[in-house]
């Protein structure tokens, strides 16, 4: 029985993983972009409307309320208009001063176009860099390795502002593209970004960043 259930497990190993899992703190709430979207953002806004003091002016909470509502939903419309698979904001403060982080984490899958000759030829970290490279980012930091045994190429850059497309200062960004097992075509991507305390290269960013990356240590594919 030991020796079919290791060889089982082995055969789903060798398959394309079903999802994934992310160890975040309890001040990170996940919003599902594909299924359950309304139920995450009904959950997380109560949430936070239990908690504006019960000493608050009566004619700030119902405008003070609209406000959160009307952001939190375009942050979530925004990343669904990128076909993204699960949105992660920090929906709690933090710290005993009540900090509130501006963060976000973004979890995209990509999947490579047919290929001809030439692109089928091509090593796996080469199409890897390639697809993180070909939005333009300039002064890009790139680095290769592997995440859960997947090869995995990080990104790392400074975003500019675009007020046009409702970015109003700029970001410290993150990305990590990583090969699906089992299926070559497919690529997921997790990216994060932070304006840091209003300076996308101040420490509160640096520590952001170094945060994430300790995030994405405890990434782990899952199957069946």
């Amino acid at each position: 029985m030991a020796a079919e259930q290791r060889a089982a497990s082995a055969r789903q190993e060798t398959m394309p993983p079903t999802g994934y899992r992310l160890l975040l703190p309890s001040q990170w709430a996940q919003i599902p972009l594909r299924s359950g979207t309304e139920e995450a953002i009904e959950r997380i806004l109560q949430n936070a409307y239990a908690r504006i003091p019960a000493e608050a002016p009566q004619d700030k909470i119902g405008p003070y309320k609209q406000e959160l509502a009307r952001r939190f939903r375009k942050a979530v419309a925004g990343a669904q208009e990128r076909k993204g698979l699960d949105l992660y904001l920090p929906v709690r403060p933090v710290g005993d001063d009540g900090f509130n982080l501006g963060a976000s984490i973004l979890v995209t899958e990509t999947v490579l176009p047919v290929r001809d000759f030439s692109a089928a030829q091509a090593p796996p970290s080469e199409i890897a860099v390639q697809l993180l490279t070909r939005d333009g980012a300039e002064e890009a930091d790139l680095s290769s390795g592997e995440v859960d045994g997947a090869l995995a190429v990080r990104r790392e850059h400074v975003a500019s502002a675009t007020p046009d497309r409702g970015l109003e200062a700029a970001s410290r960004r993150v990305e990590y593209i990583i090969s699906v097992p089992g299926d070559s075509d497919r690529w997921f991507i997790a990216a994060f970004s932070t304006v840091g305390g209003g300076n996308p290269r101040d420490e509160l960013s640096e520590a952001l960043v170094e945060w994430f990356d300790a995030v994405m240590a405890t990434f782990r594919w899952r199957h069946g």
